[in-house]
């Protein structure tokens, strides 16, 4: 097999299973080809959905690979999804045939029955005027800056003065640099900055429409800060989460208003990342739900719709690719870099797995596969033994100078 053939079967193993868990994604209705699509191009920086490639690679070349690598490995995860098989019986074979999961025409996707029309688009039903963020971190002072800058006043809470200080020194940073870039001026700035208040009291949030939470991802600390903020916020007012992982059914658990508690999953940085995965619990009120995609829409974010599970929309695509693709260095399938440039040029992904795994945080993203581990059982999300011992020597990725890549 020549170097080429070789790469592109270790891209097409990484990423057709990849292909195909969002395939069984949609066939359960957990989310709508259209939020799955926009969550890993805006989430991921993806330069395509998944359902839209399958589309365009053939819905049969997809199928007969899978096909061919499930009966070499027996796992769960290659056998081609149960809707995969069906449109294909059926002649839904994507671009090529006019019809796959979207209708096409002229080589281009054109509407059709499941196409939204401008009058699904969500309206606030709540009034919001005053957002409270709770947190000092990186994530939370992206939030911060993003309401701000859309108009709202923001009310910063956090264990101190000099963390709150420096969620507002962290936002005239970033206002400073866009000064210089041209996108803002000096009143610009002044009007974002007059809009921020700090408080290192929770009290501080007893006005506000909208808490948004981003603090660590511990779900002791968090079942605590929500137990405390449906004692403080006033009736009506809406208690998100930015969690990427933890159940947000046990956190509405703890308060008198579940109907009010819902996931706001924005992606770092947050003043930049595009997409905000909106997660509903079996208790969220319709109304809550519509106004956070609404208020996430006037934000300037791209808003999709989930429920409660481990992984949402993107982690759960994108983690066990990553997990796959350690799996294939761990069994001398491929070398780190060679698995990095392969699926960059194959699939056109922004970045490698490995270099991903780096930016994200080895720590980060083991967690966040046992989480899918532990919620799916399936086997093939396994943590993978190369990604368990980075994380054992401390080679966190970026954070600490040396993950899978050394970057010191």
């Amino acid at each position: 097999m020549t170097d080429i053939a070789a790469t592109n079967e270790i891209a097409d193993e990484l990423v057709f299973p990849y292909l195909n868990h969002a395939v069984r994604m949609y066939e359960t209705s957990y989310a709508t080809r259209a939020d799955i699509d926009a969550a890993m191009r805006f989430g991921c920086g993806y330069p395509t959905g998944p359902l839209t490639v399958l589309d365009e690679l053939g819905l049969d070349v997809v199928r007969d690979v899978l096909a061919a690598r499930f009966a070499v490995s027996g796992d769960n995860l290659h056998q081609p999804a149960d809707l995969l098989e069906k449109l294909v019986a059926d002649g839904r074979l994507g671009k090529q045939s006019g019809r796959g999961f979207y209708t096409w025409a002229d080589g281009a996707v054109v509407a059709d029955d499941e196409t939204p029309s401008a009058d699904d688009a969500p309206q606030l039903r709540h009034d919001i005027t005053k957002i409270g963020v709770v947190g000092t971190g990186t994530m939370a002072s992206g939030i911060v800056e993003v309401f701000a800058k859309a108009g709202y006043d923001v009310v910063i809470v956090g264990r101190s003065t000099e963390k709150t200080d420096g969620v507002v020194r962290a936002i005239t940073t970033s206002l400073d640099k866009a000064i210089s870039r041209g996108k803002l001026d000096e009143s610009g700035k002044a009007e974002v900055l007059a809009r921020l208040s700090s408080a290192t009291e929770r009290e501080a949030l007893a006005d506000v429409d909208l808490v948004v939470e981003a603090i660590a991802e511990d779900l002791a600390v968090k079942t605590e800060l929500f137990r405390d903020l449906d004692r403080i916020a006033k009736q009506g007012a809406i208690l998100s989460t930015t969690t990427s992982s933890l159940p947000i059914t046990e956190l509405a658990g703890v308060t008198s208003r579940p109907e009010a508690v819902i996931g706001m999953h924005f992606f770092n940085p947050a003043a930049i990342m595009k997409l905000v995965e909106v997660v509903t619990t079996d208790l969220t009120s319709p109304e809550v739900d519509e106004t956070v995609r609404a208020l996430s829409a006037g934000i300037g974010k791209v808003a999709v719709s989930c429920g409660d599970r481990a992984g949402f929309i993107v982690n759960a695509l994108l983690f066990p690719y990553l997990n796959d693709a350690v799996k294939v260095v761990d069994e001398g399938r491929g070398d780190i870099d060679t698995v990095d440039a392969a699926v960059k040029e194959r699939a056109g992904f922004p970045m490698g797995p490995f270099a991903l795994l780096d930016v994200v945080g080895n720590d980060v993203s083991l967690a966040i596969q046992q989480e899918l581990y532990a919620e799916f059982k399936e086997p093939g999300f396994t943590p993978a033994a190369g990604l368990e011992k980075v994380v054992a020597d401390g080679h966190l990725g970026r954070k600490t100078g040396r993950g899978f890549h050394d970057y010191s």
